[in-house]
């Protein structure tokens, strides 16, 4: 399976990211789909979509998308939440469901800042694909896409995009 991961959408999934995602069989959007339902039904008519509801979306997208959610993928299981923390802060809500799920990937978003990397007191990968979209403060929007095939990840790469305003000038 290969994986495409966003999050904090905030309303825009622009071209840019439609096309590193194009070869993906699957997205991940790890909460902050913001424009609504429509921006979540933009992402799933493009690709099939699992996702999570963050703290910046309404009623109508929680009631399609859950707070969390735990599958398995590849011979991995996953853990998804918007509000994650990272390795040794974990908020106290991922820190729980990690506890009672025991993951072999957790997937968060949240704080527009991208972070993979491996959590070797609970033996599992950390991602946070950061922000792909314009609202918030970061300077570089970014995803990610890996592989999940027999229990291996590989082929993990990020894609970033210099930040612009709506004018289209540099934030």
């Amino acid at each position: 399976m290969y994986i495409g991961l966003i999050s904090d959408t905030h309303g825009l999934f622009s071209r840019e990211f439609r096309d590193f995602l194009k070869p993906v069989d699957q997205i991940w959007h790890a909460g902050d789909f913001g424009g609504g339902l429509d921006t979540a039904r933009e992402i799933a008519e493009y690709k099939p979509l699992v996702g999570v509801y963050g703290n910046c979306d309404g009623q109508d997208l929680r009631m399609e998308y859950p707070e969390f959610q735990c599958w398995e993928c590849g011979g991995k299981n996953i853990l998804m939440i918007h509000i994650g923390g990272s390795p040794g802060h974990y908020y106290p809500r991922a820190k729980e469901l990690v506890e009672l799920f025991h993951p072999d990937i957790f997937v968060c978003g949240h704080s527009h800042i991208l972070k993979v990397m491996n959590d070797f007191s609970r033996n599992m990968l950390y991602l946070n694909p950061g922000a792909c979209g314009i609202a918030g403060w970061h300077q570089v929007r970014t995803a990610l896409r890996f592989r999940i095939e027999n229990g291996n990840i590989s082929d993990m790469e990020v894609f970033e995009v210099r930040r612009r305003a709506a004018d289209g000038t540099d934030c």
